[in-house]
């Protein structure tokens, strides 16, 4: 007799149990499944990079690129949208801002104290009781503003005047900057030594508060309450910029880099939108192959941000951008002073040089090469020779522009924030686009009506209230035709702080000094620039296209891509 196949001795196969073992094969199946969806899920998070953030535009910016892939491009009345445009505004969450209930009161009750004999004597800006004073006034004063940040107060101009600086975001702010103010405080005492503020000076009128010491203890500052979190790289108006051009360290140094340079190309005298669009292609090229960029801070300025309506070569990338933030963010070098040092310490290392003169030889073929330049030339026929080309195509998926290292100029954002301080960060705000829009009715067939004053009148009347503080963005040049809206609002433009960008101002010797010495004209691409950022600060903000009139912001019968 043939023994019985161990395998029917296991119970588990026995008819009865043959509809619990398919639900437990169909659950091991599914858990199987799952855990594979979970590693699948988790491989594509970890390696997954969003396309540009350029393409995902705010609704307060106009998009200044009209296509994508072939990036056709548009001159605009709008800033080019740059690093900073992209953080949300709750990235600074994690601040807990300071509160009045936060500042220790000290003594709450002198009315037993005599001061009579002290009461001329100077105030010390040292004292503790000085500082808990200064800080309750200014968050008294400042209902608009949050206050992140309070710096010790130091001496000021006189006995009874202390500076103090702090750091501030507006209460209604939409951008994820922190802004940096210091003034002067006027403090006084009384004969029963109570200490009190009778006046507070004028923005970034504390200038000895300005300066501080790299191992400085820092004054008062809220903790945040969620522990583990990073600090996130933030824009901060209001400091001391350092921009000076980067070096080389040694010849060693020198010789064991790797570097990537752009050279000619049809770039040039093109608008801001053009140039940055394809100077980020270059920087994310150098960052993709892991070299530095050699870049050209030598702008040609297109004519159409020229008072004298010509292209003008000789413009610093520092009066724009601020160089700062990139240097300290990605490895740049100055083109002068690369070659500078190419020439010292090549025939001693024979540095090679990898020509590349065909704009589809794509980064990623560009990746294994060693030697110690690779140099991009473009040639003189357009399109073909604009940069932003090697961007194109496949390596559109491969090589991203690093819109996080390029953010605006911190000296032109000082300006915004000055101006924002003069009308207490507590201003609405209009962009009225007229020009040579208004001029041409077959695109623009309503818009010269729509922005009339009494036009304007009618529909801001149901959007801000009567006496707001009004600033008006607009590239209208004789703004006493706005005139009438005086009856309503107080009105504000551009031209009213010039005072800001004059020769006597901060702006302009600072400016002077990157300019070997020469002052530098307030462009109009820094005008619009200041004009724009002005306007997104405001607490309520109207458009033209969006608000004002029924016409379409490229003409007529585009607003189905009008932004």
């Amino acid at each position: 007799m043939l023994g019985r196949n161990p395998l029917l001795r296991s119970g588990s196969f026995r008819p009865e149990n043959l509809g619990q073992n398919a639900l437990a094969m169909i659950g091991n199946l599914c858990f199987t499944i799952f855990v594979v969806g979970v590693l699948v899920f988790t491989i594509i998070a970890a390696t997954y990079e969003p396309d540009d953030p350029l393409f995902h535009p705010s609704t307060k910016i106009t998009t200044f690129l009209t296509s994508k892939s072939n990036a056709t491009f548009q001159s605009d009345e709008t800033v080019v949208k740059t690093g900073e445009d992209f953080m949300a505004a709750n990235q600074t969450a994690f601040a807990t801002f300071i509160n009045i209930t936060d500042v220790d009161n000290g003594d709450a009750n002198n009315a037993n104290l005599d001061c009579t004999n002290e009461v001329d004597k100077p105030i010390d800006c040292t004292d503790p009781e000085v500082f808990h004073v200064m800080m309750k006034a200014a968050i008294e004063f400042f209902k608009d503003m949050h206050f992140y940040r309070f710096g010790k107060p130091v001496p000021g101009s006189n006995d009874t005047s202390c500076h103090m600086a702090w750091r501030f975001r507006p209460k209604e702010g939409k951008t994820a900057s922190f802004y940096k103010d210091y003034r002067s405080f006027v403090v006084s005492r009384s004969e029963n030594c109570t200490l009190t503020v009778v006046r507070i000076g004028d923005y970034h009128s504390g200038g000895n508060a300005r300066k501080r010491k790299r191992n400085q203890k820092l004054g008062f500052e809220k903790k945040p309450k969620t522990e583990g979190l990073q600090p996130i790289s933030l824009p901060e108006v209001g400091e001391i910029v350092n921009d000076s051009l980067p070096i080389v360290e040694s010849e060693g140094s020198f010789s064991q880099g790797r570097y990537l340079i752009y050279i000619g190309g049809g770039d040039r005298c093109k608008s801001m939108n053009h140039y940055l669009w394809s100077f980020m292609c270059a920087l994310g090229e150098a960052q993709y192959l892991n070299r530095t960029l050699v870049m050209d801070l030598s702008i040609c300025l297109s004519s159409i941000y020229t008072s004298s309506h010509q292209d003008e070569e000789g413009k610093d990338f520092r009066f724009y951008f601020d160089f700062q933030h990139l240097k300290e963010s990605a490895s740049v070098l100055d083109q002068a002073q690369f070659w500078s040092d190419w020439t010292k310490w090549h025939q001693k290392h024979g540095f090679g040089i990898h020509l590349v003169e065909d704009f589809r030889i794509t980064p990623m073929k560009l990746f294994d090469i060693k030697d110690t330049l690779i140099m991009r030339k473009f040639g003189s026929v357009e399109p073909d020779n604009y940069w932003y080309r090697v961007c194109e195509g496949e390596t559109e998926s491969v090589v991203q522009r690093p819109w996080h290292l390029v953010w605006k100029s911190k000296r032109l954002m000082d300006i915004v924030s000055a101006i924002s301080s003069r009308l207490n960060w507590d201003f609405d705000s209009v962009h009225i686009v007229r020009g040579e829009k208004a001029r041409n009715k077959e695109l623009w067939p309503n818009l010269d009506a729509d922005t009339s004053p009494d036009a304007l009148l009618s529909s801001l009347q149901d959007k801000i209230e009567d006496g707001r503080n009004l600033y008006i963005a607009t590239n209208e040049p004789d703004t006493s035709f706005f005139d009438p809206l005086k009856d309503k609002y107080s009105t504000h433009f551009l031209d009213e702080y010039k005072d800001l960008w004059n020769e006597s101002s901060e702006w302009y010797t600072e400016t002077a000094k990157l300019n070997n010495g020469v002052g530098v004209e307030f462009d109009g691409y820094m005008r619009i620039s200041v004009d724009t950022e002005v306007f997104l600060r405001g607490k309520k903000q109207i458009e033209t296209f969006n608000d004002l009139t029924k016409d379409c912001r490229d003409g007529i019968n585009t607003c189905s891509s009008a932004s």
